[in-house]
């Protein structure tokens, strides 16, 4: 397939950027930047647009800088490596105003009056609290790294400058025991988890397999021995990649769960426990979502796909009962643990889906923070039920928040007043958001 030249225009809500064609044709581009010129090799030739992939630089974008990462370009943990901050934090916040235009077909005037600028409550390097690496087998040896950009192969590495502090080469040193194991046991692995601390020290190592014989005193001692993990464990896992579910979680060393410190709260969590990989980043996400509903002392709340207690326990200092809901085992075990250690009563914390655990009571404030998907309809239609002054929406996914945002808008009863992007995810695409919904003007709360 022929090279063409062309101008990169803006980022996309993904790992490729824009360009057109002479005749107009949208490209998306690989390994580009917005405002580069370069050489691109198409890939797919679509009716409606194509795919290609950055060839050559022909001409430097302004906003092209040198990563500190040599695998950059062939690493798919930092798609966005080459840009430079500022422009990524403003093409973070064009991509949440053009899906709220876009795919919740709001006024592109009142997106931009509600969007603020994107914040970045950590360094654009070193913020990453956790990286999982990738297992392969290659010419008979194990193989360990990140995904290539295509997501085919493994990369192997030395070290992750994503990762916080000292905890940069704690891959290296990961890699290498379990790499050992691997080989010595004709043992393999789905993946390994590290979770690092810079305020606890707690580094945890979490082997994902299949269940079956495992050297687990063998395993235990090179881990712990190789890495300083002060916790190993392994997760057990069946079913196709498609339908992976995790059928148990063997303690191999330590503590069996992993430290953080999140504001004045001590968290601790499972290996299959979702957390934020930033923890500076949580924090800002939870200074948001507090100053957004203002917690009074009498007030009740609801804490709706709550995780590990993030947003619950700081509500729950602040006001006088929380329902909290989480469908994810672990996570719902984490989260009655981590109430317990912080002396909590005021919560109830009920394992189940949202939409059929929806609390039968009313709340004055809420916080939903769902996965990707985002809010099914019938939750939105139970919570613009609701008598509450103000919910706070954390969203991990533009696209989702849109369309959510324009289901609560027909509903009649809550309206977006402020939508924030919060860069947790610098060197790639990804944004989280909080967005703070109030009555509809004319609308009480009860």
């Amino acid at each position: 397939m022929d090279t063409s030249r062309l101008t990169i225009e803006r980022a996309t809500y993904g790992a490729d950027c824009i360009g057109h064609t002479e005749e107009g044709k949208t490209v998306f581009v690989a390994g580009a930047i917005p405002g580069d010129v370069v050489e691109a090799r198409p890939t797919d030739d679509g009716r409606s647009f194509s795919r290609a992939v950055a060839e050559r630089i022909l001409e430097p974008s302004p906003s092209r800088v040198e990563a500190p990462c040599p695998l950059v370009d062939v690493c798919g943990g930092c798609p966005w490596g080459h840009m430079a901050y500022g422009a990524q934090l403003e093409a973070k916040r064009a991509n949440v105003m053009d899906a709220l235009t876009r795919i919740g077909h709001m006024d592109a005037a009142r997106a931009e009056r509600l969007v603020a600028p994107c914040i970045a409550p950590a360094e654009p390097w070193g913020y990453r609290n956790k990286v999982e690496l990738a297992f392969a087998h290659r010419n008979g040896r194990a193989l360990m790294g990140m995904h290539d950009r295509a997501g085919t192969d493994v990369v192997k590495v030395s070290a992750c400058p994503l990762l916080q502090g000292d905890s940069a080469k704690l891959a290296k040193a990961v890699s290498g025991a379990v790499s050992y194991l691997a080989n010595s046991h004709r043992l393999s692995f789905e993946r390994i988890g590290i979770r690092s601390s810079a305020r606890t020290r707690e580094v945890e190592v979490a082997l994902w397999t299949e269940p079956g014989p495992f050297p687990r005193a063998q395993v235990a001692k090179v881990v712990h021995e190789g890495t300083g993990a002060t916790s190993v464990v392994r997760v057990l896992t069946k079913g196709s990649a498609k339908a992976r579910r995790i059928v148990g979680v063997e303690r191999l060393w330590g503590k069996g769960s992993w430290g953080e410190l999140v504001g004045e709260e001590r968290m601790r969590v499972s290996a299959p426990s979702f957390f934020q990989v930033n923890t500076r980043g949580a924090e800002r996400l939870m200074d948001l979502v507090l100053a957004g509903l203002s917690p009074r002392e009498d007030d009740a709340a609801m804490d709706l796909y709550a995780g590990a207690g993030t947003f619950t326990l700081p509500l729950a200092r602040r006001v006088g009962w929380v329902n909290a809901v989480e469908s994810y085992g672990p996570a719902i075990r984490d989260l009655r643990r981590n109430l317990e250690g912080a002396h909590l009563g005021n919560v109830d914390a009920v394992g189940g889906d949202v939409g059929r655990e929806f609390p039968d009571t009313d709340a004055d404030v809420i916080v939903v923070d769902p996965p990707r998907a985002g809010l099914a309809a019938d939750v939105v239609a139970k919570l613009s039920s609701q008598p509450a002054r103000a919910i706070a929406y954390v969203s991990c996914d533009p696209a989702t928040l849109a369309r959510d945002l324009g289901r609560f808008e027909r509903a009649g009863a809550f309206v977006p007043r402020s939508v924030t992007p919060v860069d947790l995810f610098p060197q790639t695409f990804h944004v989280e958001t909080v967005t703070i919904l109030g009555r509809t003007r004319g609308r009480r709360s009860a």
